[in-house]
């Protein structure tokens, strides 16, 4: 039996943490069994039980905040400050779905009558589907998690977790809230396997359907992969997310909403912004403001409250984001800040703007992961919205403007994404749907939407 074995790295320093050792392929079928025996006792439970033991996993998480973002650092590069944060958002996530989830599931009775008298009683009543896998990324290594498994276990499902190879204390300690919470031992479970034994799982009786969040290839081939087996997938792939800048913009308020939206998480996040379409008339303002927003952006020891920007996850990475970066500035972008690694051990870069950025420089074309902001200059709104569309990504995008009725237009008319801000970066919310369109994935999470992916519809009629 051949079991792997997982060794992060801490990306601040590059020095090598303890290995862990993994599950062999057969070990993780026979988890995702147990699973579903487990899963089958589950589902029977009532909504006060379920939300009484997702009560308690806040309290956990609640608990062990401190530990779990010190984690998070050492594995991913996650300053402690926003380690913290994720933590609070994954226990407010527990507490939302426990609160709601009853409602969100609610029977809805259909009126069958007709013109010559009532009809048949009828309803649509929402049950589980089994046992999700989850395919979950590191760059939030715990609020990917919970993402899917709070509504999923509120649900009656059971959950299996595949989770990104240089968090794996990361996701042994997810599996260890849920236990500690009093779930059933087998209802979730990590699996620390290769992304090679994928495939094998989601062909398993025991799984239901998956979800993934990764990148656009890792989305194909676990939505081929489900497809052959006919079971239901959500993915939640990679972004470009587009802000449009209006000419009747603050542009103050542009340049502050801009820079938190491209530094989130160091810029390595999905729902980033990435592409800040401005029109010509302010352009130039806005490129000296966004300058100095993302300054106040200095790399520093990520175990200290005060710092904003950590290490990016890993030297490879960084070194695609800087070839990216020249290469844009070979086909005529210009630099107006950072670009330069720093002459230190460690993942780290520095906050990027780049500006002139057009078709055929990857900072037009492709998503960069990681602190790099590309100003695009537009004629108009017209053409502004254009630029915004012309992307195979649709994830999240923004509005800037002093004109909220304009900015809502365009958010809600206009914008190819599953989500649109107006004066604001775009964030996710337990309380609202979160995905995209296009390359972008498919399916929901989060809010009523994200609850009913995984569950049976099911149409009842008492005659």
């Amino acid at each position: 039996m051949t079991r792997p074995s997982f060794t992060p790295v801490n990306p601040a320093t590059g020095e090598a943490r303890q290995p862990v050792q993994g599950h062999s392929r057969q070990e993780a079928l026979d988890i995702a069994a147990a699973a579903a025996k487990a899963q089958q006792a589950w589902r029977g439970t009532g909504f006060a039980h379920r939300a009484a033991l997702m009560k308690t996993a806040a309290q956990v998480l609640r608990r062990r905040k401190d530990e779990l973002a010190a984690l998070m650092t050492a594995e991913m590069g996650k300053t402690l400050t926003d380690g913290r944060a994720e933590v609070e958002k994954c226990a407010f996530n527990c507490d939302h779905f426990a609160e709601h989830a009853e409602a969100y599931l609610a029977r809805e009775d259909v009126d069958l009558s007709d013109a010559h008298g009532p009809g048949p009683k009828a309803f649509v009543t929402f049950n589980p589907l089994g046992v999700v896998l989850a395919v979950m990324p590191w760059n939030f290594p715990f609020w990917q998690v919970f993402r899917f498994a709070a509504p999923t276990l509120m649900a009656g499902n059971g959950a299996v977790l595949k989770h990104a190879s240089n968090v794996p204390g990361c996701a042994l300690a997810i599996e260890s809230v849920f236990h500690e919470a009093g779930f059933p031992k087998d209802l979730f479970r990590t699996l620390l396997i290769p992304s090679g034994d994928v495939g094998a799982l989601i062909a398993s009786p025991a799984i239901a359907a998956v979800t993934l969040t990764g990148s656009v290839a890792a989305g194909r081939s676990v939505a081929s992969q489900a497809g052959q087996s006919l079971k239901k997938s959500v993915l939640e792939l990679g972004g470009s997310d587009a802000y449009v800048i209006l000419e009747d913009a603050d542009i103050a308020l542009a340049a502050k909403v801009c820079a938190a939206a491209r530094m989130v998480n160091a810029g390595q996040s999905c729902v980033a912004g990435k592409r800040f379409i401005v029109v010509d008339q302010i352009a130039q303002a806005f490129e000296t403001a966004l300058v100095e927003a993302m300054s106040a952006w200095t790399p520093a020891d990520p175990t200290d409250a005060t710092t904003k920007l950590g290490p990016l996850v890993s030297l490879a990475a960084r070194d695609e984001i800087h070839h990216q970066v020249r290469q844009s500035r070979d086909k005529g972008a210009r630099l107006l800040l950072g670009g330069v690694i720093p002459d230190q051990p460690g993942a780290w870069y520095p906050p990027t703007v780049l500006a002139g950025v057009a078709p055929g420089q990857p900072a037009h074309d492709q998503e960069i992961f990681g602190p790099v902001a590309a100003v695009i200059r537009a004629r108009d709104e017209a053409d502004a919205i254009r630029i915004a569309n012309d992307s195979p990504y649709g994830l999240g995008s923004g509005v800037i403007t002093s004109d909220l009725a304009r900015g809502e237009r365009i958010a809600a008319e206009a914008l190819d994404a599953g989500m649109a801000f107006v004066n604001k970066n775009v964030a996710s919310d337990p309380r609202l749907p979160f995905g995209g369109v296009k390359d972008s994935g498919n399916g929901r999470e989060c809010g009523r939407y994200g609850i009913l992916e995984f569950v049976n519809v099911k149409t009842v009629v008492v005659g």
